[in-house]
């Protein structure tokens, strides 16, 4: 099964969803992503589904906290979103009923639906909606990716029970994508009042599901919220969910999941690796969803804050010494294709210049010599002013799946033959964000979710490489460029769709001509699943899979 999805490579396709996001005054909620239906029967009530990650276990089950993927996957099943994506890609209201801008696009009115309440009896309202801006916006949250979605909201009012009026800094035209984030997700007003060890463990929404129990290190168990009631009444199934409850286990290796999957003992499994995905395609009892994250794409940066990456040529020389390509085809198994942009496919105004990203040694070693690294040590890497070109590669190894990891050995093994060594530092996600920290990195991959192309701003704007408060900055490769802060702010606050997609198409081209990044293709996000568990495939903005509509045959 392949998600529906918009598809765009360049910066040419119609940006339908911009539009959407720009205009959007009134719209009918319309049922989250979802893939090709290939499950036809009566749907069977009750039932637990087991769902093993193989991402990272949440340090905190509130995605508020911080902000990263494994807390989507897991939130998505027991928090939701003001906005989320229909099937064409189009931004649509949820739990907001509509939203208008002023004309100076300072002011955003956003009208919250009725009649919804979160799994403890609140009721979902404006003052709610407020409360849960006011804590991602709250240092003492800790939060990244919501914090940084809402970094231009100034002033927050309530005009009446179901209308919450935003006064923004500067004008935002992303806030409707933010919003359709589940790092952005509404939750009870009254739980947040807990201290955050409490509600980290249980945190409380208005979603199909709700938290039981977490035992750390092993599993979270979700029990379905009987009181549902879906905000779109014209989807298929408007109510509460068909399953039980969700078992959402934590397997760290891949090989373990993927037998726990064929023996049946889980029915979902998630950073499914590229040999397990071409092996199950010849298995007629396990079904594939892939399902691309917006954003922007997997990619290594250059951290261009420190030798002997700020000189650009030797970071253009960095990029024509490593064969990716070549390595891509030897370890991907087809599930992985090139990407030559710094966002992913996904995303209608991504913009790709593949001929500056092609495998030359020779072009390498020219520019190497131009920038004063002429000279050889005894083990065959270039030497200036007595120091060797070595390049410090930190490695999440929770965020880089097996196949990337021998990549990288790849690009290890093609670099040395131009003299760069590259020294990879396999770590535990805490060590490798400390070494960030420590700007202790020349070469980084760091996955960045975010729906739209403001993921941009948040990437190589020079106000990026100031921290949020959870102490995490997204611009690794630290970007400091007036001309491109320019363009980047242009392109945050135009209302003109057609500007925008210019704006952007220039910010990614001197991005890509500036050699900041080095892209590889789309962030990984395949499942495979159980033919027993059927109705797979519904998504949210994010491309984590929705398991409403789910159910299991017998």
């Amino acid at each position: 099964m392949t998600l529906a999805r918009p598809l765009a490579n360049s910066l040419f396709p119609a940006a339908t969803a911009l539009a959407a996001a720009l205009i959007l005054t009134g719209c009918s909620p319309v049922s989250p992503t979802a893939g090709a239906g290939d499950d036809a029967g009566t749907p069977v009530a009750g039932g637990t589904l087991v769902y093993a990650s193989g991402d990272a276990e949440p340090s905190c089950l509130d995605p508020h906290v911080g902000g990263n993927y494994p807390q989507a996957l897991v939130s998505s099943q027991y928090l939701e979103t003001l906005y989320t994506k229909n099937a064409e890609g189009l931004l649509v209201p949820w739990l907001a009923e509509d939203s208008t801008v002023s004309d100076d696009g300072l002011t955003r009115t956003v009208k919250i639906r009725a009649g919804i309440s979160f799994t403890d009896g609140t009721a979902l309202d404006a003052e709610a909606v407020k409360s849960n801006f006011e804590h991602l916006l709250d240092p003492s949250t800790a939060s990244s990716t919501g914090y940084l979605a809402l970094g231009k909201i100034d002033s927050m009012k309530v005009t009446d029970t179901n209308t919450l009026e935003l006064r923004l800094k500067t004008p935002d035209n992303s806030l409707l994508e933010s919003f359709s984030m589940p790092w952005v997700s509404i939750e009870s007003p009254t739980a947040l009042k807990r201290p955050q060890a409490e509600n980290c463990a249980s945190p409380v929404g208005t979603g199909p599901f709700k938290v039981e129990s977490w035992k750390k290190q092993e599993s979270v168990n979700l029990v379905r919220n009987d009181a549902y009631i879906s905000p779109d009444p014209s989807a298929a199934n408007a109510g509460k969910a068909h399953l039980d409850s969700i078992t959402w286990r934590f397997i760290p290796e891949a090989a373990t999941r993927y037998a726990a999957l064929q023996s049946g003992e889980v029915q979902v499994i998630d950073n499914a690796q590229p040999d397990a995905i071409a092996a199950a395609g010849k298995i007629a009892s396990i079904k594939h969803l892939d399902a691309p994250r917006p954003g922007a794409a997997n990619r290594i940066e250059l951290n261009s804050s420190k030798a002997p990456f700020n000189d650009v040529n030797v970071r253009e020389a960095f990029i024509h010494a490593v064969n990716v390509n070549a390595s891509i085809d030897s370890l991907f198994f087809d599930t992985a294709p090139r990407s030559y942009s710094p966002l992913s496919s996904v995303e209608p105004l991504a913009y790709s210049e593949e001929k500056l990203f092609n495998y030359d040694p020779a072009k390498a070693g020219e520019l190497l010599d131009a920038a004063g690294w002429k000279r050889r040590d005894a083990e065959g890497y270039r030497v200036k002013d007595g120091a060797r070109l070595s390049l410090n590669f930190p490695v999440s190894t929770s965020q880089s799946i097996p196949a990337e990891q021998s990549l990288f050995e790849q690009m290890q093994a093609t670099a040395k033959e131009s003299g760069i060594e590259i020294k990879i530092n396999l770590l535990d996600v805490s060590s490798w964000y400390g070494d960030l920290a420590k700007n202790n990195y020349n070469l980084v991959s760091a996955p960045y979710t975010k729906v739209g192309p403001s993921v941009l701003a948040i990437l190589f704007h020079s106000d990026s490489t100031i921290p949020a408060p959870s102490g995490y900055f997204a611009n690794l490769s630290q970007v400091k460029n007036e001309n491109l802060d320019a363009l980047l702010d242009a392109a945050g606050t135009t209302k003109d769709e057609e500007q925008r997609k210019e704006l952007y198409a220039q910010v990614q081209k001197q991005v890509l001509e500036g050699y900041y990044v080095l892209p590889l293709y789309d962030q990984q996000n395949h499942f495979l699943y159980s033919d027993k568990l059927k109705n797979v495939g519904s998504t949210t903005a994010v491309a984590t899979p929705l398991f409403v509509d789910a159910w299991l045959a017998n």
